[in-house]
């Protein structure tokens, strides 16, 4: 048996308050190696692959982080290029919404951002897919979320077809 697998039969064996307080220090050490800056994980870990994939990939802008409360933008390429990023957990199909990118009604709202780069994550937060999406590839597969009062997009079979794939471990 590894370390790995020692540590998870630990794990197994905490009562529920223990586990609370491990996942509470885990966050921390997380923001505490600059993994991720909020508490919102799957989104982070999302980030953090798509950039992490931009720059090891041969033939791909390079990517940095956005400034921290950049709204709808979360990287950036070295020409200026805008990167949205959402991150899809398997087997969820929907991304989180884009606020500030036009009402119900409104067919061309202002442009926020060049690209989107949708990374979806299996149960242990590993890379399946990354896909790039363009601005009016966006406007075509965006959904109004009525509740949100804002877009989102739904992972469909049409969207995959267009989109570019960048990464696919299915």
């Amino acid at each position: 048996m590894n370390s790995f697998d020692q540590i998870i039969k630990l794990i197994d064996d905490l009562p529920d308050e223990e586990i609370w307080a491990l996942y509470a220090y885990i966050g921390l050490k997380l923001k505490e190696r600059k993994l991720v800056r909020t508490r919102n994980i799957v989104g982070e870990r999302g980030e953090f692959l798509a950039i992490k994939i931009y720059n090891e990939t041969s033939g791909l802008v390079k990517l940095q982080a956005a400034p921290e409360g950049t709204q709808n933008v979360d990287a950036l390429s070295r020409k200026g290029e805008r990167y949205s990023i959402k991150t899809i957990s398997e087997p969820g199909s929907l991304t989180g919404v884009f606020y500030g990118c036009g009402e119900q009604d409104e067919s061309a709202p202002e442009k926020k951002f060049e690209y989107i780069i949708i990374v979806v994550i299996d149960k242990h937060y590993k890379p399946r897919k990354v896909l790039e999406i363009t601005w009016g590839q966006f406007l075509e597969f965006r959904r109004w979320h009525k509740t949100m009062r804002a877009w989102n997009m739904s992972l469909t079979q049409d969207l995959i077809r267009e989109a570019k794939i960048i990464f696919d471990n299915q």
